[in-house]
C-alpha cells in the first residue's frame, strides 16, 4: 500500500481579484487615453491582447507556483530565526552583522515576495491559510486592511490619476508637472530621504487617510477605526523589535555588559532602516522616473479594458536585473506587469515581460526599463525639478489663481451632484 502523499490539484482559471476600468457619472462620454497611439478599434483588441494573456497565465497556474511561494516563506522564516539568533551575539562582531543582515533580508522577503503579493490576492486559489490574501498580516507597522484598501483597490483601480490616486507623491512631495506646487515642496530631496529611512511608517500614516478626513470625504466613525488599526499594529510591532528581543540580551548582562541589550535594540533599528531603504528604492524607481505619465479623471472615466492596461503600462517602470534581485524585490522591479496583472503571482512576471515588450514595440509603445541606478537618478532629478516654485501662478497651490480654479471645480462637481438627485427624484 502506497503512504506517499496526494498532490493537491490547483485550478486558478476562476481567479480574479484585479482592478476594474474607471467608470465615470456621465457614461455617454467615452474616456481619450491612449488614443494618440491607437484608435478605439485598436485600443479593444489591445485590451482583448492582454486579456488572453492573463487567462493563459492563470490557467497554468499549479503545483509549481504553490511550491514557489512556500519555499520563499520557508527561506524567509530561516533567514529570521538566523538573524535572531545572530543579533544575540554582540559579543562577536562577525555573526552579530550577519545577523542584521539576515534579519534585514527576511524582513525584505516578507514584506515584497510574500506579504505585498500575497495581500494582492495572487495566491487566494491555493485555499492554503497560510496565503490568503483576506487574513494575511505582514511584518510592517501598517495595518494590512487599510493597506489594501489604498493600495490595492485605490491605487490599483485609479493609477497616476491625478485626484484619485493619492500615492502620487504621497501627499507629501512633489512628483509631477500637473501638482499644485507648495512651500514645503522646496524640500522635496531632503524630505524623500527622510521617507526612505522611516518608510514602513510612511506608509502607515499614509493608509490614515487623514486628508480625506479632514476634507469631508471620510467619516469620524471610520477615521477613529483607522487610528485605532494603526495604533494596535504600531504598538505591536515595537513591542516586538524593540522591548521583547532587546529583554531577551538581559541574559547576556552578566557575560557581556549593560549594552548587551542596547546592541540588539539597534540591530532590530538596523534591520527594518536596511528594508524600508530597500523597498522605498524599488517602490520610486517604478512609480516615478522622469518617463511615467500621469493622466486627468476626466480623460479616464468609461475607459475601456484596453485604455486601462494602457493607463497602467504607461504609468509604470521596469528595473533590470538578475533573478535574485528580482526576488528581492518582490518582482516589483517588473513594476509594468505588476501593474498589468496585480492579481498574478508576481515570480510569473519575467515571462509575462516577453510578450508585453514585444507587444509595445508592435504598437509603438514605451516601455520603460532601466538599471536600478538609471531609474534612481530619474527619480532624483524629478525631485529635484519638481521642488522649484513654478511660474505660473495656476500650479502654486497658495496663489489666488489657484485657490478660485479648486473652488470652481469644487462648485461644479456640488452642482453635476444637485443636478442628478434632482433628475432622480
Amino acid at each position: 500500500m502506497s503512504t506517499k502523499r496526494p498532490t493537491t490539484t490547483y485550478d486558478a482559471s476562476q481567479h480574479n481579484a484585479a482592478p476594474a476600468p474607471l467608470v465615470g457619472e456621465d457614461t455617454s462620454k467615452r474616456s481619450t487615453i491612449g488614443l494618440e497611439y491607437m484608435s478605439a478599434e485598436e485600443l479593444d483588441s489591445f485590451g482583448e491582447e492582454l486579456d488572453a494573456i492573463r487567462q493563459r497565465t492563470l490557467d497554468s497556474l499549479g503545483q509549481a507556483d504553490a511550491n514557489y511561494i512556500r519555499r520563499i516563506i520557508k527561506i524567509q522564516r530561516a533567514c529570521e530565526v538566523l538573524g535572531r539568533i545572530g543579533v544575540l551575539t554582540p559579543f562577536f562582531l562577525p555573526t552579530f552583522i550577519a545577523g542584521i543582515v539576515l534579519l534585514g533580508l527576511s524582513k525584505i522577503l516578507e514584506n515584497m515576495e510574500i506579504g505585498h503579493n500575497v495581500m494582492h490576492g495572487q495566491y487566494d486559489w491555493m485555499n492554503d491559510p497560510l496565503v490568503d490574501g483576506k487574513r494575511y498580516e505582514w511584518d510592517n507597522v501598517a495595518p494590512a486592511q487599510d493597506w489594501k484598501h489604498g493600495h490595492n483597490f485605490i491605487h490599483h483601480t485609479y493609477t497616476n490619476i491625478h485626484g484619485k490616486d493619492r500615492d502620487i507623491g504621497y501627499g507629501l512631495l512633489r512628483i509631477d508637472d500637473d501638482q499644485p506646487w507648495y512651500p514645503n515642496h522646496r524640500f522635496n530631496l531632503p524630505l524623500a530621504f527622510v521617507l526612505m529611512l522611516f518608510f514602513e511608517w510612511g506608509v502607515m500614516y499614509h493608509g490614515l487617510e487623514l486628508d480625506e478626513y479632514l476634507g469631508g470625504k471620510m467619516s469620524k466613525k471610520e477615521f477613529a477605526g483607522r487610528k485605532s488599526r494603526a495604533a494596535r499594529k504600531a504598538r505591536r510591532q515595537v513591542v516586538k523589535d524593540y522591548v521583547a528581543y532587546p529583554l531577551l540580551a538581559l541574559a547576556l548582562v552578566p557575560f557581556v555588559g549593560w549594552w548587551a541589550p542596547l546592541a540588539v535594540l539597534g540591530a532590530n533599528f538596523a534591520a527594518n532602516l536596511i528594508r524600508n531603504i530597500w523597498t522605498f528604492l524599488i517602490i520610486f524607481c517604478g512609480h516615478f522616473p522622469a518617463e511615467v505619465q500621469t493622466f486627468a479623471e476626466e480623460d479616464a472615466e468609461n475607459e475601456n479594458r484596453g485604455q486601462w492596461y494602457l493607463r497602467q503600462l504607461l504609468g509604470s517602470a521596469n528595473i533590470s536585473g538578475t533573478l535574485p534581485f528580482h526576488v528581492m524585490s518582490g518582482n516589483l522591479s517588473h513594476q509594468i506587469e505588476h501593474h498589468l496583472f496585480p492579481d498574478i503571482p508576481a515570480r510569473r512576471y519575467p515571462e509575462i515581460a516577453k510578450e508585453i515588450r514585444e507587444i509595445c514595440e508592435r504598437h509603438g509603445l514605451q516601455y520603460n526599463s532601466g538599471r536600478l541606478s538609471r531609474q534612481l537618478a530619474s527619480v532624483a532629478r524629478q525631485l529635484a525639478a519638481f521642488s522649484v516654485k513654478p511660474d505660473d501662478p495656476y500650479k502654486q497651490g497658495k496663489s489666488p489663481e489657484s485657490k478660485a480654479l479648486r473652488r470652481q471645480k469644487r462648485e461644479a462637481a456640488k452642482a453635476a451632484a444637485e443636478e442628478r438627485e434632482s433628475a432622480t427624484a
